[in-house]
C-alpha cells in the first residue's frame, strides 16, 4: 500500500496547486462571484471550491490505483494446456456385415428398416394418432406404432384427432379418438376394396381403389356402422351381402371408354379426382360444409347454387379442358393442377398467398383456374423453366421446376459455357408464419412465389454417368404447418459379400422445415424451423450406441426402393419395399411402403 500511498499523495499535491497554477482560470473565478457577494465572499468561495474539486480527483485517483494494481502486479497467464482426446476404440468386427455397420451409421440405418418395417411416428398425441397407446399429450422423437410391426402399407394419413392407412393387401385401418373414443387403437374397416392411396378431409376419408373407384368412408367409427349399407356383389350375379362399412362413393359422370380415375387429392372441404385421360373432377368431401372458397374451380357453385344430385357428385372442371393434367395437389381450401407440358394452373383461398400472387383484398379467392406464370418469375435469368411436381398443404403451395440454361437476347449461343445444362429448384408460397415457406422468413403472407435457396441448384458427381447431375427432390409432403423433402440424391443399396467390407449402404437425405409447436419435426425441440434442417435416426441413435458410436451424432436417411428379404438377417419373405415420409395435421410418419 505505500506505493498507492506514494501515487495518491504526489497527485494530490499537483491537484491542489492546480485551480492557482492556470492564470486564466484564477482571473475567472472573481469574475463570476463578485456579480453576486463582493471580493471577499469571492476568495472564501475559491478556496473551498478549488478544495472540494481536488478532494474529489484524490479519491478518484485512489480508487483507480486500488482496482489497477492487482493487474500491474500479477504474472502474465501462462498459455492453456491441451488435453489429447483419442478415437475410442471401435468393437472388432468378425464379418464384413459387422464391420460395415460399425463404420457407417447410414447403412445401419438402412439394414434395420429392412429387419423391421413398419411405422415411426411422432409429434401431436391429443387424438390418440402418433402414439395410440400412450396418454402423452405430444411425442417428441421418433416411436414406432406397435400394431404395424413387421407391416408394409400402401399409404398413410395423419390428422391430429385420427389416422388412416391401407394395408400391403389394400384394407383400410383407421386409429384416434375421433375413429373411436373409447378404443382409439388402430383397427380395420374397409376390406376387400384393393385400395392404393387415401385422402383425408375434415371428417372423412376418400379412398381410390386400384379398379379406379373413388369411395368416401366417414371417420367416426360410429357412422360406419350406422345407416343404410351398400350391397356387395360378387362373380355369382345372383349372390350379393351387405357391407361391412357404411360408404359412399363418388363418381363422375360422362367417363369415357376406358377412362377412369387414377389420382386423387383432399383439402378440409373438397376432392380433386384425376382421370387416365387427364381430366380434372371437384367433389365435397366433407358433411361439416360444402366448399365455398373457390377450391372446386367451378364459377358460381355454391350449396345454394348446386345442381340437382348428391352434395358430393364429382363436376368436371371445364376451364382445365384441353390441358392434359397430370398431377393434382390440394392444401386446407385451394387447389393446384400440373399439365404435362409443366404449366400449373392455381384456385381456391388466396388469403395467404397460397396460389402464388399478390393477395387482393377484394377478391379473397379465385374460383376458376388460372396460370401460374412460372417464365415471368424466370425472366431475365437465361433459365427456361419447366414445373415437374407440385405440393400442398394447409396454406402453403411448393413446386420444384427444371430451369434449363438457354442463350438470352443478346447471347451468343456459342459462347455460352453451361448452354443445356439443368437446375433443379424448390418453390414455396403461402403462409410463413410458422416458417413453412422454407425459406429462412416468417413471412405471414407471400407476394409471390420464393425459391428455398437451401433445396435449389444443387449438384453431385454421378458415377454412373461419369458427369454432374442436379440433386432434384424425389418427393415432397406438406402437412398444415410444416413440411419434409426426400432428396432424389445419388442411394447405395446393394452392398453384399461380394463387396469389399468397407462398401456400404446409404439412403436419400431428408429435412424438415416448418411449424413445430407439437415437435412434429421430429427435433426434440419446440421451436419452429424457417430453414429445411437434420433430424437424428429414428432409434434415436440406439443403434448407433451398440456399435460404439454413443454420442455421435447422425442424420436420418430414407431407404430408396428396392427388392429384399425382410426381416431378422434377411430370414423373411422377398419383397419391393422403400420408406416414405407423411406429414399431417401436426403429426408426422415415416413408414415402410409397399
Amino acid at each position: 500500500m505505500s506505493a498507492v500511498r506514494r501515487i495518491a499523495l504526489r497527485q494530490s499535491s499537483v491537484l491542489y496547486r492546480y485551480p492557482n497554477s492556470t492564470n486564466s482560470l484564477a482571473r475567472q473565478w472573481p469574475r463570476l462571484i463578485s456579480t453576486e457577494s463582493g471580493g471577499n465572499g469571492a476568495g472564501r468561495k475559491r478556496g473551498s471550491a478549488g478544495k472540494f474539486l481536488g478532494g474529489m480527483l484524490v479519491a478518484i485517483a485512489a480508487g483507480s490505483a486500488v482496482a489497477l494494481y492487482p493487474s500491474l502486479t500479477k504474472s502474465p497467464p501462462k498459455p492453456q494446456q491441451a488435453v489429447i482426446e483419442y478415437e475410442k476404440t471401435r468393437p472388432a468386427s468378425g464379418s464384413k456385415e459387422e464391420n460395415r455397420d460399425i463404420i457407417s451409421s447410414q447403412h445401419l440405418q438402412v439394414k434395420k428398416s429392412w429387419e423391421n418395417p413398419g411405422v415411426y411416428a411422432w409429434g401431436s398425441n391429443t387424438g390418440r394418432v402418433a402414439a395410440p397407446d400412450s396418454t402423452d399429450s405430444v411425442i417428441k422423437t421418433p416411436r414406432r406404432i406397435p400394431y404395424f410391426d413387421g407391416m408394409l402399407l400402401r399409404d398413410i394419413k395423419l390428422d391430429r384427432e385420427f389416422g388412416a392407412a391401407i394395408t400391403e393387401k389394400g384394407d383400410l385401418v383407421q386409429w384416434g379418438t375421433a375413429f373411436s373414443r373409447a378404443n382409439p387403437t388402430p383397427a380395420e374397416t374397409l376390406k376387400g376394396k384393393d385400395l392404393v392411396k387415401i385422402e383425408i378431409s375434415r371428417d372423412r376419408i376418400i379412398a381410390l381403389g386400384k379398379n379406379g373407384t373413388v369411395y368416401s368412408v366417414p371417420v367416426a367409427g360410429v357412422d360406419q356402422t350406422s345407416g343404410e349399407k351398400s350391397h356387395q356383389t360378387s362373380w355369382l350375379s345372383f349372390w350379393s351381402s351387405p357391407e361391412t362399412v357404411n360408404f359412399r362413393q363418388l363418381k363422375p359422370k360422362n367417363l369415357g371408354w376406358g377412362e377412369s380415375i387414377v389420382d386423387i387429392a383432399s383439402g378440409l372441404e373438397h376432392a380433386l379426382l384425376l382421370t387416365s385421360k387427364g381430366r380434372v373432377f371437384a367433389a365435397a368431401s366433407s358433411t361439416s360444409d360444402f366448399p365455398s372458397k373457390g377450391q372446386m374451380g367451378i364459377p358460381g357453385l355454391s350449396w345454394a347454387t348446386r345442381p340437382p344430385g348428391p352434395y358430393d357428385e364429382p363436376h368436371e372442371i371445364l376451364s382445365l379442358k384441353g390441358f392434359k393434367i397430370g398431377k393434382i395437389a390440394a392444401g386446407d381450401y385451394h387447389s393446384l393442377a400440373l399439365d404435362k407440358d409443366g404449366h400449373v394452373f392455381v384456385f381456391g383461398d388466396n388469403t395467404s398467398g397460397q396460389l402464388g400472387f399478390e393477395v387482393e383484398p377484394q377478391f379473397p379467392f379465385i374460383d376458376a383456374p388460372i396460370p401460374l406464370p412460372f417464365n415471368k418469375i424466370y425472366s431475365g435469368s437465361g433459365k427456361q423453366p419447366r414445373v415437374t411436381s407440385i405440393a400442398a398443404g394447409g396454406a402453403n403451395s411448393f413446386f420444384t421446376v427444371d430451369a434449363k440454361r438457354v442463350a438470352g437476347p443478346k447471347e451468343d449461343a456459342n459462347s455460352v459455357r453451361d448452354l443445356g445444362r439443368i437446375t433443379a429448384d424448390t418453390w414455396a408460397c403461402g403462409s410463413g408464419i410458422y416458417g413453412s415457406l422454407g425459406t429462412g422468413k416468417w413471412t405471414h403472407v407471400s407476394l409471390g412465389p420464393s425459391k428455398i435457396k437451401s433445396l435449389s441448384g444443387l449438384f453431385e458427381w454421378d458415377e454412373n454417368t461419369d458427369s454432374v447431375v442436379p440433386i432434384r427432390l424425389a418427393r415432397l409432403s406438406a402437412g398444415s404447418t410444416h413440411t419434409a423433402a426426400v432428396m432424389d440424391n445419388v442411394t447405395s443399396v446393394d452392398a453384399s459379400d461380394t463387396n469389399s467390407h468397407n462398401h456400404t449402404n446409404w439412403g436419400a437425405d431428408v429435412v424438415f422445415w416448418g411449424g413445430n409447436e407439437h415437435y412434429q419435426l421430429g427435433t426434440g425441440k419446440r421451436n419452429n424451423t424457417p430453414l429445411p434442417t437434420y433430424i437424428g435416426p429414428l432409434d434415436g441413435g440406439e443403434g448407433d450406441a451398440e456399435k460404439g458410436r454413443l454420442g455421435e451424432h447422425h442424420r436420418f436417411q430414407i431407404t430408396p426402393r428396392t427388392t429384399v428379404k425382410i426381416g431378422e438377417g434377411g430370414s423373411g419373405r422377398k419383397v419391393s419395399v422403400e420408406q416414405r415420409v407423411e406429414c399431417g395435421r401436426f403429426v408426422t410418419a415415416v413408414y415402410s411402403g409397399a
